[in-house]
């Protein structure tokens, strides 16, 4: 019998916390809900949840070092979290992102939009661990760096590389296709969903995370300005 999806709602307005609980449970996802950053980081190592909601302005932990320490330990480094706050500013949505947060969601929110970006998440999370294959499963560029998408591992010069859920796909996409020019729209749609609303300036921050992380080969994502990105056909990339 399959386990059911279980997911972690970090959240001090109980109004909230309830509406999200709500429509999780209806989808039949199982809920563990708190309100202290503190026992977020005790309930995430101990039950692993498949999905964590992260508000910023919690009691005694901001989210964004929930955020941080969650990334950083390694029982809970590979859940996705979707950052769920009235903080809407271009800075607090920077901040989330460059801890690794996978998404980003300002309130007031729609429950219809919510469920979608948790959905996509969740659906990225079952694909790591092989259950879709896809086209191009692994692409070596120069025998360097190494993505494969089955093993949702990623290795620069020999050493593996910790991207979020986001950032591995958005690598991906470009990856696997030398030379092809992506917009940030497109980005988005096919990383985030249709239903996504994030500003262009979200992309550009995940881009900056995903360079700075592959090293030398960062200067492989050429930036085509008033356009978007694309993986330089002289990183020589080879699929299997």
């Amino acid at each position: 019998m399959e386990s059911k999806r279980t997911v972690l709602i970090v959240e001090d307005e109980q109004e909230i916390a309830d509406l999200v609980k709500f429509h999780l449970q209806h989808e039949g996802i199982e809920v563990t809900m708190t309100r202290s950053g503190r026992k977020a980081l005790d309930l995430a190592r101990q039950s692993k949840p498949d999905l964590v909601i992260l508000d910023l302005m919690l009691p005694d932990l901001d989210g964004i070092e929930v955020c941080r320490r969650l990334r950083e330990h390694d029982d809970t480094k590979e859940i996705p979290i979707v950052i769920l706050t009235a903080r809407g500013t271009e800075a607090d949505i920077v901040a989330g992102i460059e801890m690794g947060a996978d998404d980003y969601v300002t309130k007031p929110f729609s429950p219809r939009v919510l469920m979608a970006r948790i959905q996509n998440a969740m659906r990225k999370r079952v694909n790591q661990g092989g259950e879709s294959q896809q086209e191009g499963v692994l692409i070596r560029c120069n025998g360097k760096l190494i993505i494969d998408r089955e093993r949702h591992v990623v290795s620069c010069h020999g050493k593996v590389v910790a991207l979020t859920i986001t950032e591995f796909e958005m690598l991906f996409m470009l990856a696997k296709r030398p030379g092809f020019v992506r917009t940030r729209d497109q980005i988005i749609a096919t990383v985030h969903g249709p239903l996504t609303v994030l500003s262009q300036r979200t992309i550009d921050v995940h881009i900056t995370a995903i360079r700075r992380k592959i090293e030398d080969f960062g200067e492989a994502i050429e930036t085509v300005r008033g356009v978007g990105y694309r993986f330089t056909d002289g990183a020589l990339v080879e699929s299997d």
